[in-house]
């Protein structure tokens, strides 16, 4: 067993669906766990990793995990709908494959549960999902990799791909309005009613954040991989279109010194300014996966792959015989209006927790991990 999946067997070995190693928000706030986007994107990756090197238990502890999490009239531990938080769909996309692999029905009934929120979910005057019930009007760049996988494999597998258009439609929008042509990368957060205090003139919020970036990207590509079938052609132009955009437009942006780029990513070097794990293992996701479905040119394929060395070099750290993921931004937002700290300036973004081992930055990490070894595979003779 090679060190990285030595490593991702020692955090399964320490987690319970109860208190998962790799949720530290959870475990500093000390509440109990309930469903959230931070173990969907562990199972994410969990799954990934099944399908790639065949080994069952990762499947097994995926679905033990979620075992857990869905009852059998498929309500779900935790999941809340009134709280219309885009977020807690991002778990939703493992149900489809976990009810096909054990042939529960509770995991189909529980993609209805999942569903049921987005068919009733708040909107934008301008068709796109609130990001939650807190930030009325807002749209978050994270909302599109929370939220939009599920909904293109939710509608392309159950609804013959009748929500395409929908979904078109809300990255044009992002398009539109969250790109900064100054410097070519996406605002954070964008409020369509103006009314957020950390709007500007555009209703757009001050800086890019690069997690943020790695969201969107990384949900360019899995949409694009979704929208299989008839009427998918316009959604997936789309996002090719966008993606091609994005993938020249961060390349300035990786540090030449650390190979990295940065929690603020247009103020490389800046005091107080890092290279940041999560981020930059999203982005080495969307060129290492892009390149490999064809949406992005192949020569981004050594791009995400240097990026994801870096990562190696730098954070992955070796303490008493055992690796550690660091330099992971613990969290990062915008408001809501009685938490005016989060207020999307170059000053809060650097301000906010480094961890080490949170699943914000493992699961992409493994995602990358995952392509190379899939790259590794197709590039051997047959």
């Amino acid at each position: 067993m090679n060190q990285i999946e030595a490593y991702v067997e020692r955090i399964l070995g320490e987690s319970t669906p109860e208190r998962p190693l790799w949720n530290i928000e959870k475990i500093k706030e000390g509440k109990i766990n309930g469903w959230n986007y931070i173990d969907g994107c562990m199972m994410i990756a969990l799954l990934n990793m099944y399908r790639i090197t065949g080994q069952e238990k990762y499947y097994t502890f995926a679905e033990q995990f979620l075992d857990y999490y869905v009852f059998e009239d498929g309500s779900i531990r935790g999941f809340r709908e009134e709280e219309y938080n885009l977020d807690n769909i991002c778990e939703g996309r493992v149900l489809f494959d976990v009810y096909r692999l054990s042939g529960k029905e509770k995991y189909r009934r529980a993609m209805e549960t999942v569903y049921g929120q987005l068919k009733r979910q708040p909107r934008t005057w301008e068709g796109s999902f609130w990001h939650k019930a807190i930030y009325p009007d807002q749209v978050w760049l994270d909302g599109l990799y929370m939220a939009q996988v599920f909904y293109c494999r939710y509608t392309g597998e159950l609804e013959q791909g009748a929500g395409y258009e929908d979904i078109r439609r809300q990255f044009a929008t992002v398009r539109k309005r969250m790109y900064d042509p100054e410097t070519g990368l996406y605002r954070h957060g964008y409020d369509a009613s103006g009314k957020a205090f950390w709007a500007g003139e555009n209703g757009c919020s001050q800086n890019p954040w690069l997690r943020s970036l790695g969201w969107f990207s990384a949900a360019l590509i899995d949409v694009w991989a979704e929208a299989e079938g008839p009427g998918g052609e316009e959604l997936r132009r789309e996002l090719e279109t966008i993606a091609g955009e994005l993938a020249k437009n961060l390349l300035p942006y990786i540090d030449q010194e650390t190979g990295m780029l940065w929690q603020v990513p247009n103020q490389i070097g800046r005091e107080g300014n890092y290279p940041e794990t999560s981020g930059s293992a999203m982005v080495a996701y969307f060129y290492l996966k892009g390149a490999r479905l064809g949406i992005l040119e192949p020569g981004y394929s050594q791009v995400g792959r240097n990026i994801f060395e870096s990562i190696c070099r730098r954070y992955l750290t070796e303490r008493n015989g055992e690796l550690n993921l660091g330099g992971i931004c613990l969290v990062a937002g915008l408001g809501p209006e009685n938490n005016r700290r989060r207020d999307g300036t170059y000053e809060y973004y650097i301000s906010e927790p480094v961890v080490e081992n949170d699943a914000k930055g493992l699961a992409p990490f493994l995602m990358c991990y995952t392509e190379l070894l899939l790259s590794e595979k197709e590039e051997q003779p047959q």
